[in-house]
């Protein structure tokens, strides 16, 4: 499945703190910001799969996406949340 194909399809989180989410992110996205992904790894686990993690460019996410992947939760890096908002409007 494509990395579009997973935009579409899963769902999007950004991990990116609350005032960044605020300045812009992706239609329909989730924000959870890295910092409380600890205590809020089953919130992951009953989302749509796959989850699409983005946050300002792409760092963030690939930390969330290795916690989340070692707990079990069918997850990817989307990068920068530019790109999966470019994902997210292919389709509409």
């Amino acid at each position: 499945m494509s990395i579009q194909e997973m935009v579409q399809q899963g769902t999007v989180v950004d991990v990116r703190t609350p005032a960044e989410f605020m300045g812009g992110n992706v239609a329909g996205s989730i924000n959870i910001p890295l910092q409380e992904l600890s205590v809020r790894v089953d919130e992951f686990k009953t989302m749509k799969a796959p989850v699409v993690l983005c946050c300002a460019s792409g760092g963030r996410s690939g930390m969330a996406s290795q916690i989340l992947q070692s707990e079990g939760v069918d997850c990817v890096n989307g990068g920068s949340w530019l790109e999966v908002n470019y994902f997210k409007s292919q389709g509409t």
